[in-house]
């Protein structure tokens, strides 16, 4: 089976080298987590092995992910200009390669439309967010996950779409793509000590031997993720509020009626 580095080595001996090719995979948890440093290296590894790299933002501009990128020693504008990477710009682009609405239709065709212009080969996705496309109709979202996948599915696609956790408003919208993803990456967070910490754990990777471990991760200036030993963690650390798990089991019983 081949497998696709994520671009963080140590991330990648979680899931026995790499996210199978082929795969769409949900990154998931709160802002300030991690999920678009992820994403980024994910991208650039692609670049580096000279694969078709599509990445569609919602909630950042083109520009502050090439900047973000170059943060950690990745261009993703040398990138873009040598025809191996096209942002897609869903928040404030108004060139060829911007979305006017965040409709999934509109969205698969555009991916589409980046693939034919890349060329044919190996190609990774990254959609961030995911859960953007179905904020105002929540319901929708496993529907449109499913659609998604059996559409990108047949483009030779490994994908990460990005889904959101917003504790402040206790509304979770990962839960669509969740169901339908082969795989779950789930990034947390805690303070302690009025430090903030960061963990990732692999909740699902199909055909996959995985960690089943929280691991703690740090963000290094000039280097990106590194993903550290198995934390070792009080309950109260990661737990979520009583009143937000509430709402979750609603939800997720809503979604199975």
């Amino acid at each position: 089976m081949e497998r696709l580095s994520t671009g963080v080595p140590s991330l990648d001996k979680l899931i026995e080298g790499g996210i199978p090719r082929g795969f769409m995979v949900a990154v998931v948890g709160e802002p300030g987590t991690g999920k678009t440093i992820l994403c980024i290296h994910f991208i650039n590894m692609g670049v580096l092995n000279e694969d078709k790299n599509i990445y569609v933002t919602t909630e950042e501009t083109r520009e502050s992910i090439i900047n973000q990128a170059l943060q950690f020693g990745m261009d993703f504008r040398k990138a873009i200009e040598e025809g191996s990477l096209i942002i897609i710009d869903a928040l404030m682009g108004d060139d060829r390669w911007t979305l006017k609405y965040l409709d999934i239709d509109e969205l698969i065709n555009k991916v589409l439309e980046a693939k034919k212009e890349l060329g044919y080969g190996k190609a990774r996705l990254v959609i961030d967010s995911l859960s953007a496309f179905w904020l105002n109709k929540p319901a929708m979202a496993r529907q449109y996950s499913y659609t998604l996948k059996k559409v990108l599915s047949k483009w030779d696609f490994t994908t990460l779409a990005v889904s959101q956790y917003a504790i402040t408003t206790m509304e979770a919208f990962g839960f669509g793509v969740e169901h339908v993803a082969d795989g779950i990456i789930r990034f947390r967070k805690s303070t302690r000590g009025n430090v903030l910490k960061r963990y990732v754990v692999i909740e699902k990777m199909r055909q996959t031997n995985h960690s089943l471990y929280l691991h703690e991760i740090h963000i290094v200036p000039g280097r990106g993720m590194i993903v550290t030993s198995p934390a070792v963690l009080r309950r109260e650390d990661i737990a979520l509020p009583e009143r937000v798990m509430k709402k979750i089991r609603e939800r997720r019983e809503g979604e199975e009626l």
